[in-house]
């Protein structure tokens, strides 16, 4: 390449990143995106290269070759090698004959080498012409707009309105205005409409909306997804009968290019030229308009159906916490009303009640007065009361409500972005597949596709595979429960050293403050112990979830999976399993067991030579709370959030001082060369959001009666996340794959399930966990006066303490004095006839126990149930106007046809297509995508008859 050809080279690329500060000309023909004009040159030759005057070009970022005429669809780059002769010539090799079959296919390539050592990369930039683009758009069957839509239908208002319609008109209309201050301005982020389409066929051109720049017909992202499926089509060798060596992934495994990406339309900072993406960042990702709707058509058009979807279903179920979060902060603040004044926790801090409490530990602890625990009963007392049934059953409603309006939410989008007819293409073999297979001698025909493909033996291969990797994942399991263990002792340890420490013992320092402190710990030991056992398990978690993340993948990687779908779901069912067991199975140890199996004094049930822990005196409640409270924030709101948002700012402020490039060089880079700075964007990356949110869907169902505060902790977590989400797709990775997915997949499933456990979960905290049936049942059955006077007492046993036996009599000073002490159980006194034996009322109280759990999931299941089948999973309206658009369709088909047929012209044509448009059923779509029908319109018919047409 000559010397002055190098530099018009650079010249260009020095035009086409730096004309994001300018405003949009409204002459372009193009909107945000044109080509790059000798203005834009002319500006860099008359700069010396100027990297600020760059910045001011008109045009926006360039996005086509250099004759400024053909777009860049996508790019492909390969790394300097620093191999050997004989890699670096394979490489060669490959791309060389790679790109020949791209360009046999129709693609137009354009190579863009290094000027100067210090570049990075090579880049080959991919244009797919107009014929190539209809030719797969038939052939993936895609939806293009026809000519003619319902935007020229008028919207009509039934005069004669049912009470119901008016009072639901009314109920909308104020939630609208509700609604109203949240909305985004339509000024400023135009609404996209819905057009009517067609599955696109060359043969039927004459029906599509194709404008006079057929080039325009096909949006970005839809010819980077055309151009993308060639590319993982093609073969990179010349032997036909090479099962491995095709494909763009395959390639990119192999280290033969390092990157394929379609290109960001514009730059994002402040000062650019307008542009999708910084539209979508200054509307979207921007943390200023964190209470604003998101722009989901805009997202949809930009990353395509599949991204979409995920920030559609994310927005929805952050919409659905908002009621959960006022009932449980209402919940919450009766709680903390009702507290004080509650009988037993009035009972508990009367210092009158002088109930002398046996010791917590063996040896060294103390005897201790029941009154020293009057703060853990009141906070207990804030979480067990009638108000957490009562939230319990209205989660359990509430989860069903969500899954069954998503459904409808679902239905409506698939409606809207062309989704209803979606069926899933044929996935190749994953590159690592096919490198594992490298040396494989089994091969079979694919029964789908007819090609001939490696094969692994079921039974002499995958078997012994799945059976090692479904072990190890048994191990890791346990690994996590043996995790619990540890803190369990570490519980046990603590809390007996707590004890040691008594009230008298500080008073002989000359500190006031060392004293006053060393009584609150004492008298505060339970919750002390607690909180630190909740930190510490929550970084035994983290530390677990990091060897769970990499283990499941390589566990999979094992395992040999044919397709993506096929490890996607493989992975998901390995990293949920995991994190399920990681996260829940501290909290499920406090909700079921913790306290049941502790045995009595003088015949405690111990473990390794030592007590079970049990519950403090207010139950423990009170400690899942806590558990629950410190896992669940400190997972999202410090531990995501900081990996999400202040680590890759932290990174980049690293590199950023790291790197030598001066500012100016770092503007003169083409547009293509910035974004393959940027981070690849993988495939699993929506797969850990889904993660994240589907465990925090978790813990606000399974354990939600234990802390009602969850859905607003959780509620503030999703706005947070839509937000840290959106702008590190827009700023911090290469543009995704516009790729297309019609739902959410198995993680629908998983939520199905979860919400099913989450019933009984409730049902089980309430009867076991909590005192609401123990106080149902002295208040039903035993209560004098039908209060809870006297309850405290009720719940108290007697113990002899001469019953002690050698091993776990209290040594401490003056304990010899005492002479009975009560423990909290339901058990005969030690001069009954059957001492220390189950009492009646403990049959009684476990009976209720049972009963509840019964009734309790019968009728929820029930209820929920009929909820589901009483809500239609696609709106009715919509269904109709699913039906009449393909009615349409056929109409418009037919009518066209014959008008072809008779030799008339294409204008006959579109009046025909009008005319079927603008007679029949009139609808009027709202946000949801739902369309209401709104009347019947006949034609040469008056107003005053159209009336009597109203349906």
């Amino acid at each position: 390449m000559a010397a002055t050809e190098k530099d018009d080279v650079k010249l260009h690329m020095l035009a086409e990143d730096q004309q994001d500060n300018i405003h949009l000309d409204e002459t372009a023909p193009n909107g945000f995106e044109d080509e790059v004009k000798p203005t834009a040159v002319t500006a860099i030759k008359a700069s010396g290269g100027n990297a600020d005057v760059q910045d001011k070009s008109a045009q926006g970022r360039n996005m086509y070759f250099k004759d400024g005429k053909r777009r860049i669809d996508y790019v492909l780059a390969w790394e300097l090698d620093d191999d050997d002769d004989k890699h670096k010539n394979r490489n060669i090799k490959a791309r060389e004959i790679f790109e020949k079959n791209l360009r046999e296919e129709g693609l137009q390539l354009e190579e863009d080498l290094t000027v100067s050592k210090d570049e990075e990369a090579d880049f080959m930039k991919v244009h797919a012409p107009y014929e190539v683009l209809t030719r797969y758009a038939e052939i993936l069957k895609l939806k293009m707009p026809v000519k003619k839509s319902f935007k020229n239908m008028q919207s009509y208002q039934n005069p004669m309105k049912s009470v119901s319609t008016k009072l639901w008109t009314k109920v909308t209309g104020i939630a609208k205005r509700i609604y109203t201050p949240f909305q985004l301005n339509e000024d400023q982020v135009p609404h996209i409409k819905r057009r009517f389409t067609l599955v696109y066929s060359r043969d039927k051109e004459y029906l599509f909306d194709i404008p006079e720049d057929r080039d325009t017909f096909f949006d970005n992202a839809t010819r980077s997804r055309i151009v993308n499926f060639i590319l993982r089509r093609k073969s990179f060798s010349t032997d036909k009968n090479d099962a491995y060596s095709f494909g763009i992934n395959k390639m990119i495994n192999d280290n033969i290019y390092t990157a394929a990406y379609s290109l960001h339309e514009g730059h994002w900072k402040p000062g650019s030229a307008p542009n999708e993406r910084k539209l979508l960042f200054d509307h979207w990702g921007n943390w200023r308009n964190m209470f604003k709707v998101q722009p989901l058509e805009h997202v949809r058009n930009y990353f395509g159906a599949k991204i979409g979807i995920y920030f559609t279903w994310l927005g929805f179920y952050t919409m659905m916490l908002i009621p959960a979060s006022i009932v449980g902060l209402v919940v919450f603040i009766y709680g903390i009303a009702v507290a004080p004044d509650s009988y037993p926790a009035k009972e508990i801090c009367d210092p009158k009640n002088n109930f002398t409490m046996c010791p917590l530990c063996d040896f060294q602890c103390p005897y201790w007065n029941l009154y020293e625990s009057c703060s853990n009963a009141i906070a207990s007392r804030m979480f067990d009361n009638g108000g957490t049934v009562f939230f319990a059953i209205f989660m359990s409603f509430w989860g069903t409500l969500f899954l069954e309006f998503w459904k409808r939410r679902q239905a409506s989008m698939q409606y809207k972005w062309d989704l209803l007819d979606y069926v899933r293409e044929e996935q190749p073999p994953r590159p690592e597949y096919l490198a594992r297979l490298e040396n494989c001698t089994h091969y079979r025909l694919h029964p789908i596709t007819g090609l001939k493909e490696p094969h692994l033996p079921f039974w002499t291969k995958r078997v012994p595979i799945f059976l090692m990797s479904y072990s190890i994942m048994f191990f890791l399991g346990f690994l996590a429960i043996a995790a619990v263990f540890g803190v369990i002792a570490y519980r046990v340890s603590v809390l007996a050293a707590l004890q040691v420490l008594t009230k008298d013992r500080p008073t002989s320092t000359n500190s006031s403050l060392v004293a006053t402190t060393t009584a609150t710990i004492y008298e505060n030991a339970s919750l002390v112990t607690t909180v630190t056992a909740a930190c510490i398990n929550l970084l035994i978690i983290i530390i677990l979830n990091m060897i769970y993340s990499r283990l499941a993948f390589w566990l999979t990687d094992l395992e040999c999976l044919r397709t993506q779908k096929e490890y996607d779901d493989s992975i998901t069912l390995k990293l949920f399993a995991l994190q399920f067991v990681n996260y829940y199975s501290s909290i499920i140890y406090i909700a079921f067991f913790k306290g049941r199996i502790i045995g009595r004094p003088g015949k405690y049930t111990t473990m390794f030579g030592a007590r079970q822990e049990e519950c403090a005196a207010g139950g423990c409640l009170i400690e899942l709370c806590i558990q629950l409270a410190i896992i669940m924030t400190g997972k999202q709101l410090f531990v995501n959030n900081f990996t999400e948002l202040v680590l890759p700012k932290l990174i980049k402020m690293i590199k950023r001082c790291l790197s030598k490039e001066t500012k100016a060089e770092k503007a003169s880079r083409a547009s293509y060369e910035k974004d393959y700075k940027l981070e690849a964007a993988q495939t699993t990356s929506l797969f850990y959001e889904y993660l994240e949110m589907v465990l925090q869907f978790g813990f606000l169902t399974i354990f939600v009666a234990a802390f009602p505060l969850g859905p607003l902790f959780s509620l503030i977590n999703n706005i947070i996340e839509i937000r840290m989400d959106s702008s590190k797709m827009i700023t911090h990775l290469r543009r995704p794959l516009a790729d297309r997915s019609p739902d959410i997949g198995i993680w629908y499933s998983v939520l199905y399930g979860i919400s099913r456990i989450a019933i009984i979960s409730n049902a089980f905290i309430i009867a076991l966990t909590s005192d609401y049936i123990p106080r149902m049942v002295y208040l039903n059955s035993y209560s004098k006066d039908d209060s809870l006077k006297g309850y405290l007492n009720h719940t108290m046993s007697y113990f002899n303490t001469s019953d002690f036996e050698a091993d776990h009599r209290p040594t401490y000073a003056g304990s010899e004095h005492i002479q009975i002490c009560r423990y909290r159980d339901f058990r005969n006194p030690p001069w009954s006839e059957n001492a220390y034996e189950f009492s009646q009322l403990y049959w009684h109280i476990l009976a209720a126990r049972f009963v509840f759990v019964v009734v309790f999931q019968n009728v929820i299941v029930f209820i929920t149930g009929l909820i589901a089948w009483l809500i239609p999973d696609v709106p009715a309206q919509l269904k109709v106007q699913i039906r009449r658009e393909a009615y349409i369709s056929n109409e418009i088909i037919i009518k066209t046809e014959l008008l072809r047929a008779q030799g008339k012209s294409p204008e006959e044509g579109e009046a025909a297509i009008e005319a079927i448009s603008d007679v029949g059923l009139q609808y009027q779509q709202d946000d949801t995508g739902s369309a209401k029908l709104m009347f019947r319109k006949s034609p040469g018919n008056s107003p005053e008859r159209e009336e009597e047409n109203i349906v």
